[in-house]
């Protein structure tokens, strides 16, 4: 499989999720382990470009898989459009959910250009976002977040198309 781009094999129990093999093996603890059952997101991360929570994929279904956590998301040191704005707009508070919401936002933003309607916008993220949970913000600050990330993503793209 690749993790974050890199050729990666593992030798873990036929029992063990991906999330136990991103942290317990390979150290990449930004993965959060949170409820365990699919319930807070806190785990997602991009399975082929896909949010998916890891805490309930086998290790093995990865294999031959593309799998990116949090820790791949900016390139060569920098940050990712989405991290800057978490920051910028004061989106993460515990930051618990923070790699979660981002590897979900992340499949969208990267994945289709806004519609230019922030109203359309708007309910696109919170349905991209739907199955990660925060128990520290209102959503606001996330939702802006996101919205601000996407609209630079989408700029960016269209500058360098």
């Amino acid at each position: 499989m690749l993790i974050n781009g890199d050729p990666v094999e593992l030798g873990v129990p036929a029992h063990w999720t991906l999330l136990e093999a991103l942290r317990y093996v390979l150290d990449l603890t930004g993965t959060k382990q949170g409820c365990d059952k699919g319930d807070c997101g806190a785990c997602t991360v991009r399975l082929d470009g896909q949010p998916t929570l890891s805490c309930l994929t086998l290790a093995m279904e990865a294999d031959g898989a593309r799998v990116d956590t949090v820790e791949g998301l900016g390139v060569g040191g920098a940050m990712h459009p989405l991290q800057d704005a978490f920051d910028s707009c004061g989106a993460a508070q515990c930051g618990f959910c923070t790699p979660g919401m981002l590897m979900s936002a992340a499949a969208l933003v990267e994945g289709q250009p806004p519609s230019g309607d922030r109203k359309t916008d708007r309910l696109a993220i919170a349905q991209a976002l739907g199955g990660n949970l925060c128990r520290c913000t209102g959503y606001v600050k996330i939702l802006d977040a996101v919205e601000q990330a996407w609209a630079s993503v989408a700029s960016h793209e269209t500058d360098h198309g």
